[in-house]
């Protein structure tokens, strides 16, 4: 997919060509028809080779230079589209309309088909060499510089390290009681984590320990390959067990051998996956792996996660690595040897490069330097000492995660790179990014947006993302890439071209115009923009996603308001929400390509009309500081805007017709007013709203604005006014799955509305949402899970029994500083408990269910086997 999507934006552009502009292109469709026909074969071309297994240095090498060849058919077509737009534009209103488009369509067809006609000679011969590279015998079996010759020299390097060990003490206590622990049948203990955290040094200690030794006589010890080979793994189980040559068994003969031999025995085996044709009970399997679907899959306990290194554990490490004992240090190198050990984020491989690294410097004489000046080096910038490892291992343990991974996730992770090194990333934003990108493949009976949530649960299961943020129903909300894996993607990104930072000089000077040789279509811009257009001077036709991540907002001066569409005009991403506008930028909608905008306007009062024209849209996204915003734009001309947010209230203008509304998923935050039929209609695929405004006319269920709303997941409802009432039977979308009321006033025994919400899962009362001293519980919320009361007034909360909510795991109750207690009765299903500013009677009630919890779950032997209970008190 990595490829393939840059040859679907290019076949894209093709059709839409002949399609929109037929009238106008007339001489040049031949030509455009030939076009169409390569790039569909280099399409399944490039198909087969992502079937193949490592295609060979070579043939990557061809690869790019396709890429660069399409980017060059990209580039022209889009120029070509642009022109064809405004005289389009032009001659629709004017009396000699078709002798303008006929001149004007006589002048592109010319152009156009001697340009086409020019690429697609530049073209074909790329692609004939792929294909005869792609037919030559044994061509799938050249291994990529650093895939399968890489997978042998890693399994080769990273033997269990036997000596220089740091003790974890919790994990380790943990996998003992786990290892001594009896169960009914064949007991697997799955450790996962990312590379380099550790997983075979730890398991090694523990398989090697005293205890284990008494414990098993029979100790196996399975390295299992990437490529996984059931009938390898089988051989390297019996190895220990028995001196017969087997390797001329089938797989179910084996079988039968490791169950006979082990079945009725007592063992400890540690390999990297579950297959075990045994159920013997006294047996355990610790099973080490980098991909959390591995650990789950094995049996029925949860996979213990290996957390990253303490500080303090960290540091122990260099001190092994530096000195080969604790207390080694000299004085003066301590509070700096503690800060590189720190900087290092807690991977034990690092420290262990770092460690190395160190040594060699101490090797190295350099005149009026010394050791104490090498070390603060060190410590201001690890990554960039980690590079100078001449072994690489580091950047080599990340590499084999990533030859590994199937195509299509394999410039998803590389595309990492483009956010800052320690940068907090949306889920949200990631997902709508890549999307924009062409880098998720449509799939049969399966939205973009599902499809991508996939790609980043399994780069996060494969512990390539880490999650720090996460919601009430355990989905990602907010990711974070490891340092050394940042690394990794922007090394890879500079192989592939795929994008480029623009930063200055440590002279402040920023380099010549970007794009010209490289032919970056991206860039990323994380230093001051006004020093570099005032540096440039000049267009960049083929950057096409303009990314900006500052970690604080910056301010543009208003004679910059035209420079990024000014420059940058074939532009389809721009992300632009850190970099903080007076006005809208008034020649943004000349950007016709775009499908994805994010902006920060100061003061913003309307939404031009002109953005109507942004046909392409699918993600658009203001950020304000003003309270209420006015669409003047036809929200029906853009007809595959997919989500469209702003913190602010959006006021609806009058809207035109149009054939837009169908493809629209998120509408955030809408005028109360603006919720009309016209919306409901044209909008009725809409999975999440969030509506601002006096909630009387729309929560009084006379003109069922939300049970129109049948595809509705989401939604989120804040009143402007006194209290309202709702009416007795159920207004809300029958779909619903997620609710967030605030400052409604509701009474409390309106809660039996929200009980009728057939699929309600998760439900927010936030400030003043419910009303009231008292709330006795009396109806059943089937299908709730998670309950947040946040700034009420309640004092009395009475629930007779579970059975009220069945389902109901996450409770958090903020700032309800006036009630007594929290029900016991809710403590049965419930996992995760989270209070703040809660009276201390309440707080102890809290405890109190913590300890019910514990002998709930001890009764039900869920200690081991399960998520345990969790609670948080501030």
């Amino acid at each position: 997919m990595a490829m393939d999507s840059v040859v679907t934006f290019a076949l894209e552009t093709v059709i839409g060509i002949v399609k929109t502009y037929a009238d106008l292109i007339a001489n040049s469709k031949s030509e455009l028809a030939e076009l169409q026909k390569v790039l569909e074969e280099v399409q399944a071309c490039l198909k087969d080779a992502a079937e193949k297994t490592g295609m060979g240095h070579h043939f990557n090498l061809i690869r790019k230079q396709m890429r660069e060849a399409i980017y060059d058919v990209e580039d022209a077509l889009d120029t070509y589209l642009t022109d064809l737009e405004v005289a389009a534009a032009k001659a629709k209103d004017h009396p000699l309309k078709e002798k303008i488009k006929a001149a004007a369509g006589f002048k592109s067809t010319i152009d156009m088909a001697q340009t086409v006609k020019e690429l697609r000679a530049n073209l074909g011969p790329i692609y004939e060499k792929a294909k005869k590279e792609l037919d030559r015998p044994g061509s799938q079996s050249l291994p990529e510089p650093g895939s399968q010759a890489l997978v042998k020299k890693i399994q080769r390097d990273l033997t269990p390290r036997r000596d220089k060990v740091v003790t974890l003490k919790d994990v380790e206590k943990t996998m003992y009681e786990y290892i001594a622990e009896k169960t009914k049948r064949l007991d697997f203990i799955p450790i996962i984590g990312m590379a380099g955290l550790g997983k075979t040094t730890l398991t090694w200690k523990i398989f090697e320990s005293e205890p284990v030794k008494n414990e098993y006589s029979n100790r196996i010890w399975v390295n299992v390959s990437q490529k996984f080979n059931p009938k390898d793994v089988l051989l390297k189980i019996l190895k220990p067990l028995t001196d017969k040559d087997m390797s001329g068994m089938d797989i179910a003969g084996l079988e039968r051998e490791v169950r006979t031999r082990l079945q009725n025995e007592k063992f400890l085996m540690v390999l990297d996956d579950n297959l075990l044709p045994v159920t013997n009970a006294k047996g355990k399997v610790i099973i080490t792996t980098r991909d959390e679907k591995v650990g789950t899959g094995a049996g029925r306990r949860k996979p213990y996660k290996l957390r990253e290194f303490t500080k303090e554990e960290s540091w122990e490490l260099l001190q092994l690595e530096v000195f080969e004992d604790l207390d080694e240090c000299p004085e003066e190198l301590e509070d700096v040897g503690k800060e590189i050990a720190k900087n290092c984020d807690g991977l034990p491989l690092t420290v262990v490069v770092i460690g190395g690294i160190l040594v060699s410097l101490d090797a190295k004489t350099r005149p009026g330097v010394t050791k104490f000046d090498e070390w603060t080096e060190v410590a201001k910038d690890v990554l960039r000492f980690l590079q100078k490892d001449k072994d690489k291992l580091i950047s080599e343990v990340v590499a084999l995660s990533y030859y590994i991974l199937p195509d299509e996730l394999k410039e998803c992770l590389v595309y990492m790179g483009v956010f800052p090194e320690d940068y907090d990333i949306p889920a949200w934003i990631l997902i709508r990014l890549w999307i924009a990108e062409g880098l998720i493949e449509q799939k049969k009976d399966e939205s973009l947006e599902e499809t991508a949530d996939e790609y980043l649960n399994d780069l996060v299961n494969r512990n390539l993302l880490m999650v720090s943020k996460t919601n009430p129903m355990g989905e990602n909300k907010i990711c974070r890439v490891h340092d050394v894996i940042h690394a990794f993607c922007i090394s890879k990104a500079e192989e592939q071209n795929l994008f480029e930072e623009i930063k200055p000089s440590d002279k402040g000077i920023f380099p010549t115009p970007i794009a010209a040789a490289k032919k970056y279509h991206r860039v990323c811009f994380n230093s001051k923009l006004d020093k570099f257009f005032d540096s440039q001077g000049t267009e960049y036709p083929r950057v096409r996603s303009f990314l900006s991540f500052y970690k604080d907002p910056v301010k543009l001066g208003k004679e910059y308001n035209t420079s990024i569409p000014d420059n940058f005009k074939l532009l389809r991403v721009l992300n632009s929400n850190t970099i903080i506008c007076d006005v809208f930028p008034p020649t943004i909608d000349e950007l016709t390509h775009l499908r994805y905008v994010t902006l920060f306007v100061d003061a913003l009062t309307t939404i031009p009309e002109s953005i109507s024209k942004l046909r392409n849209l699918q993600t658009f996204r203001v950020d304000t500081n003003s309270t209420t915003v006015k669409m003047d734009a036809n929200l029906w001309a853009m007809l595959w805007l997919r989500h469209f947010k702003t913190k602010a209230t959006l006021v609806l203008g009058k809207q035109k017709e149009g054939e837009g509304g169908k493809n629209l998923q998120t509408l955030s935050t809408l005028s109360a007013d603006s919720c009309t039929e016209t919306v409901a209609k044209k909008a009725s695929n809409m999975k999440e709203l969030r509506v601002r405004g006096n909630l009387t006319t729309l929560l009084d269920g006379k003109d069922n604005f939300l049970r129109k709303l049948i595809c509705l997941e989401k939604l989120k409802l804040m009143h402007v006014r006194l209290g309202i009432r709702l009416p007795k039977t159920n207004c809300f979308p029958p779909n619903l799955k997620r609710l967030t009321l605030r400052n409604t006033w509701l009474e409390w025994s309106d809660m039996s509305i929200l009980a009728q919400i057939e699929k309600l899962q998760v439900l927010k009362l936030k400030q003043n949402a419910f009303t009231g001293k008292k709330w006795t519980v009396s109806c059943k919320f089937s299908t709730l899970q998670y309950l947040l009361i946040a700034g009420a007034n309640l004092e009395d909360w009475e629930v007779s029994s579970a059975d009220h909510f069945p389902r109901l795991t996450c409770l958090s109750i903020k700032k309800c500083g006036n009630l007594q207690k929290i029900p016991m009765e809710l403590a049965k299903k419930l996992q995760k408990l989270d209070i703040e500013s809660l009276s201390e009677s309440a707080t102890a009630s809290a405890r109190a269910i913590q300890e019910e919890k514990k002998i709930i779950d001890q009764g039900e032997q869920k200690t081991r086997w399960s998520s345990q209970f969790q609670i948080s008190i501030n």
